[in-house]
């Protein structure tokens, strides 16, 4: 759903601004530049930075920069920061701090990082792309005169400039997978390979693309998994059986452009134990990244081959309904310790490990779980693990082209969940994370 146009009214005041302006600059001693706003790269793959200035203003000039998305759904997603310009009308968001809006401080990227449903929009949405590979995420920038919030109308933009954000590189291809009990979507980068081989696998249900493509764009054939709520798998997560897993990991080793031997698995939440379990017990998987993980089996009973691992539940009696109506579920998880038969036997896995946490984790406590997994690892001797522990992060660690979320809607309940973490603490740790993550998966893959 579009904004609705600003009133004639404040379309006049606007233009009224921009006159003001210029005939402050005529007082000044000389007809004003142009003002530019300049980003570059115009077209960009969606994990990197941006370059984002403005010239041509008055001096210490207040603004406001705004950023608005439409998505394929007609949802409108925008931000804002607050800005001054320099003595010489200028602004470089590498070096100029935001003084107000949805992000505060130097923020390079504070925009993009900030963008959330407006607020005629459902709130707590991800901010996602359905189609990944023939066409961009279009983000418009634009600078107001004055300091305006994000709820207001702030009437013609003083200088605008349309931008293209990829999720994938030119010739990676994606194809659909149904082959035996596996659905999913194969990403394969441009190129002959073969390249690494991963398994990328969320808690959410239904199949989610984004970080599958933005990794074969950056080398890796990746293998999206959903496991339950797509097509004709389960609707909910019910008991899972590691076979389903392991016949994925088969799958991807034979694949034509796959390097092999050995694949790699990045998971997050409850994708994140199933990675855990993949590097402990199926020996093809010499790699695997957990996000926001458990080092105990969570959600569902998890079976393979005689073994079983039964599941560490949230305790839904201690879910803290906060004033905003979301709801708090840090503390309806015990430490694993509590329930031995549900913890991952890690000691087992041969491959590499890296944690990834976010230390304001406000779905559980990940910091503690990776701490008790490392634990476990050393008692038995055991050195094959990295941990990235971020403090202000929260729990949907994702790639940098990821907006903060600090809430979510949990399908099982119909409420918002807290995720906690600081946006800009958050986003920035996904920044420094996703490159080491790929370096993690290409030492150990390649």
């Amino acid at each position: 759903m579009m904004r609705p146009p600003p009133p004639f009214g404040l379309l006049r005041a606007g233009r009224a601004a921009v006159r003001a302006a210029r005939r402050a600059w005529s007082s000044g001693g000389g007809p004003p530049g142009p003002i530019s706003l300049t980003v570059r790269p115009l077209k960009s793959m969606a994990d990197e930075l941006l370059d984002i200035q403005v010239s041509g203003l008055e001096s210490r000039q207040a603004v406001t920069l705004r950023a608005q998305v439409l998505t394929e759904r007609d949802s409108m997603f925008d931000s804002s920061g607050q800005y001054q310009a320099d003595g010489e009308g200028r602004l470089d968001t590498s070096r100029s701090p935001s003084v107000g809006g949805d992000y505060l401080g130097v923020a390079p990227m504070g925009l993009l990082w900030t963008l959330s449903p407006s607020p005629m929009e459902e709130p707590y949405q991800r901010l996602s792309k359905l189609n990944l590979i023939d066409s961009p995420m279009n983000v418009d920038l634009s600078v107001y005169s004055g300091h305006s919030g994000s709820d207001t109308i702030p009437g013609v933009p003083l200088v605008k400039q349309r931008i293209e954000r990829w999720y994938s590189k030119p010739d990676v291809r994606r194809i659909k997978l149904r082959e035996g009990n596996l659905r999913g979507s194969m990403f394969i980068p441009p190129g002959d390979g073969p390249f690494p081989g991963v398994i990328d696998l969320f808690e959410d249900d239904g199949l989610t693309e984004f970080r599958a493509c933005l990794l074969a764009s950056r080398g890796f054939t990746t293998l999206a998994l959903p496991y339950f709520g797509f097509e004709d798998l389960p609707r909910t997560v019910t008991d899972l059986r590691l076979e389903y897993f392991e016949e994925a990991v088969n799958y991807l080793q034979k694949h034509p452009t796959v390097k092999g031997p050995g694949i790699g698995v990045i998971g997050s939440s409850k994708g994140g134990d199933l990675a855990l379990s993949m590097v402990t017990f199926i020996p093809q998987v010499v790699a695997s990244v957990c996000i926001s993980g458990c080092n105990a089996n969570t959600t569902s009973d998890l079976h393979y081959k005689g073994i079983h691992l039964s599941s560490l539940r949230h305790d839904v009696d201690r879910i803290i309904i906060l004033d905003s109506g979301i709801l708090d579920m840090s503390k309806t998880f015990n430490n694993p310790n509590t329930k031995e038969d549900s913890i991952i036997p890690l000691e087992k896995a041969e491959g590499h490990i890296l944690f990834v946490v976010g230390e304001d984790d406000k779905v559980w406590n990940s910091k503690l779980f990776a701490e008790e997994a490392i634990k476990r690892l050393k008692k038995h001797g055991k050195d094959n693990y990295e941990l990235l522990s971020y403090p202000g992060a929260g729990h949907c660690i994702e790639p940098p082209c990821s907006p903060f979320r600090f809430a979510k809607i949990k399908r099982l309940f119909g409420l918002p969940v807290l995720l906690g973490g600081e946006a800009i603490k958050h986003c920035s740790a996904q920044q420094d994370s996703w490159q080491k993550i790929q370096d993690f998966l290409r030492s150990h893959l390649c």
